[in-house]
């Protein structure tokens, strides 16, 4: 890379810099932790899309126009989802975990960072095959407001229904996967009963507090777009939201090991990034 190149790719990642920090000050979104190589690339992404010249131009627009605000902050938001994602995950879920859920009077579980939904709706079909959705309440919470408003509404255009039919088949589910919508036109809405199971709302991983003591936690291919620094301190608040014996599911391509927390957790199914927090009076076991 020639000087010039040098200093312009300097340049812009002081922009970028200040970007972030402005979007935190000023509207309470904390992107400052988040990778600076996914940030960076989301960014370029979005100055294509809307043909700006540079990141200047993305400041100067976002503090002057609302809507264009909106669409930034959907870009920077990881909104990346579909239902029954990884079916071997809910396989396993069903498997190791479903049997002790049986006798509870009462379930609570948080989806964190559940962008449009897909992942809370796919886990409260589960829970309803289980025979317990019915004492559950699910907690769907994302940064992204405007997908948080996208989720509560359960509409699925009908082009994913086939994607989504064939992950529910090969996670295993009992019914017609066609059963759970309501089809019209080019949309399928997700079943009343289903929704009604399903609080959606804005919680910021970055900044707020634990989200009450849950049974279940899951949070997917959310931490990878994080720095180290944030992926710590995400999984102490989800150590911190976990009742004894709770579970916790990430993501495949993210990991317990190193995080400071690992030792408070025993592996249900290292493959698919199951495991549960230990009650105090167990042993210390390695987590990778």
């Amino acid at each position: 890379m020639d000087i010039i190149n040098l200093l312009d790719s300097e340049r812009e990642q002081t922009d970028i810099a200040l970007l972030l920090e402005a979007l935190y000050a000023h509207h309470g979104y904390d992107f400052r932790l988040y990778s600076r190589e996914s940030m960076t690339r989301r960014i370029h992404a979005f100055m294509a899309k809307y043909q700006l010249e540079n990141v200047v131009d993305v400041s100067r627009r976002a503090r002057s126009d609302s809507a264009f605000f909106n669409l930034l902050i959907t870009e920077l938001s990881v909104t990346v989802t579909e239902m029954f994602r990884q079916p071997t995950v809910f396989s396993a879920f069903r498997e190791h975990v479903v049997p002790e859920l049986l006798e509870r009077p009462s379930l609570k579980v948080w989806v964190a960072g559940c962008a449009t939904g897909e992942e809370a709706f796919s886990l409260a079909i589960l829970l309803y095959e289980a025979g317990v959705l019915a004492r559950t309440q699910i907690y769907a919470t994302d940064i992204n407001s405007l997908s948080i408003e996208k989720a509560s509404k359960g509409i699925v255009p009908t082009r994913k229904l086939k994607t989504y039919t064939s992950n529910y088949h090969q996670f295993g589910g009992q019914y017609d996967f066609c059963d759970y919508f309501t089809v019209k036109e080019d949309f399928g809405f997700i079943d009343k009963s289903l929704r009604d199971r399903i609080l959606f709302t804005s919680h910021n991983l970055v900044h707020d507090k634990a989200f009450g003591e849950m049974d279940i936690i899951f949070c997917r291919n959310v931490m990878i777009y994080f720095t180290p620094e944030l992926q710590k301190k995400v999984l102490e608040l989800f150590l911190e939201s976990l009742r004894e014996n709770g579970v916790l599911c990430i993501g495949n391509k993210e990991s317990l090991y190193l995080s400071g927390v690992e030792h408070h957790f025993d592996v249900i199914n290292k493959n698919e990034r199951l495991y549960r927090r230990k009650s105090t009076q167990r042993g210390v076991h390695n987590v990778a």
